[in-house]
């Protein structure tokens, strides 16, 4: 049976062109694609269609998990992987502890109620020594609070209306502090004169992220 919630994100994938495409996805996948390297068991949340999964699943052991049936069976018909539809919101998730060495969280976190508790589960089911990768936007960098003191949320994340949670790099770096050890950030976008990776909390336009377990 079909739930609110998926209802509203088969439209919202749906719309706007959304289908086969992915914010900053060659940068995204050529660098999660490195992070994760080859010969894991992999499990991508939030992966709708696959467009940036397909980026490293060579010699990967991967799962897409979304609440999207019908984007899930685009993902499953394109790359041939397994997937698995339920909600990220939900307090059971369906895999055993331990289960993966790597989980992937792009642009997800901010889609959530809860994501202290998502990362909770993300680390249970993590090996020892599993490994966290994903991102999110920068909600706070310069550009955007610029647009926010003028009253304006246009080409921010606020505009996207399924963003419930917006992040700073400091409140990102602290959110992974609370559930992970070896945390590190890492900007992403356009490096605007090298400003970016100066003071990449202000003038990145995403934040990437990696996290292990132990």
């Amino acid at each position: 049976m079909t739930t609110t919630l998926e209802e509203a994100y088969r439209r919202h994938h749906s719309s706007h062109e959304r289908e086969g495409f992915a914010i900053l996805e060659e940068e995204r996948g050529a660098l999660f694609c490195r992070l994760i390297g080859t010969g894991k068991k992999v499990l991508d949340i939030g992966c709708r269609d696959g467009t940036l999964t397909r980026h490293f699943i060579a010699g990967n052991d991967v799962t897409g998990a979304d609440i999207d049936a019908h984007a899930l069976e685009r993902a499953a018909g394109m790359l041939g992987i397994r997937t698995m539809q339920f909600d990220l919101n939900g307090p059971n998730w369906p895999f055993e502890p331990a289960s993966f060495d790597v989980v992937v969280a792009a642009e997800v976190l901010e889609h959530l109620f809860n994501p202290e508790q998502v990362l909770e589960h993300i680390s249970r089911i993590l090996k020892p020594g599993g490994m966290l990768v994903g991102s999110v936007p920068n909600a706070f960098s310069l550009k955007c609070r610029l647009r926010y003191l003028v009253g304006s949320k246009r080409g921010t994340p606020l505009a996207d209306p399924m963003h419930i949670n917006q992040f700073s790099w400091q409140e990102m770096k602290g959110l992974l502090d609370d559930e992970f050890v070896r945390v590190s950030l890492m900007p992403l976008g356009r490096k605007t004169g090298g400003l970016r990776d100066i003071a990449p909390s202000l003038f990145a336009f995403g934040i990437a992220f990696r996290a292990f377990t132990q």
